[in-house]
């Protein structure tokens, strides 16, 4: 790892877009922490999603985690309105027809409450439906792609927070903060 390579890792709140500058003024990246200039999001998160964010001015790493053909893992935990059957979570995992054409199988699992702190604002709940947690993991990266599938077969995200990119944990990383990754990371990473 040269010098002039730098790596962060950031908990993306929600309601802060993944950008650093904004027209209509809403929170971008520069109102969590001073990144340097020559630095970047690798991927997107949108504004209504949390989680794991990686940051780099590594071009090379960036194509390498952003190419399908190397087909990286991201996984996501993602409550749902609702309690989906074993069948309707088999269509998220062989591929769902959405507009933008069929998406790749997925790996999905109804998982136990990962117990985040709660949101700000909170998620909209109604006492009448309960609400459940997916572990979703998805080689591809579509614009708002969970939520269209969690839609497609009736459940509704309530919640999305990308846990995992390839071999990066979020781990205990606060909302908000910001980690900067070492040699070791940035080595394991690349493997």
């Amino acid at each position: 790892m040269t010098s002039n390579k730098k790596y962060f890792i950031l908990n993306k709140p929600y309601g802060v877009l993944t950008q650093f500058t904004d027209k209509a003024n809403r929170k971008t990246l520069s109102s969590l922490y001073n990144f340097p200039n020559d630095v970047y999001p690798v991927g997107r998160l949108d504004m209504d999603s949390e989680g794991l964010l990686l940051l780099t001015n590594d071009k090379q790493l960036t194509d390498y985690l952003l190419n399908p053909k190397n087909k990286h893992e991201r996984e996501y935990f993602v409550q749902i309105e609702g309690i989906p059957t074993e069948q309707e979570l088999d269509k998220l995992r062989e591929g769902i027809i959405l507009k933008d054409g069929k998406t790749l199988p997925a790996k999905v699992k109804i998982i136990n409450d990962p117990n985040f702190h709660a949101r700000i604002p909170p998620i909209r709940e109604r006492k009448n439906i309960p609400t459940s947690w997916l572990s979703i993991i998805l080689i591809e990266g579509r614009n708002r792609q969970v939520r269209r599938m969690t839609a497609a077969i009736g459940y509704p995200t309530l919640r999305l927070v990308r846990v995992r990119m390839k071999n990066i944990l979020l781990g205990n990383l606060k909302i908000g903060d910001v980690k900067k990754m070492n040699e070791n990371e940035v080595t394991y990473l690349m493997k």
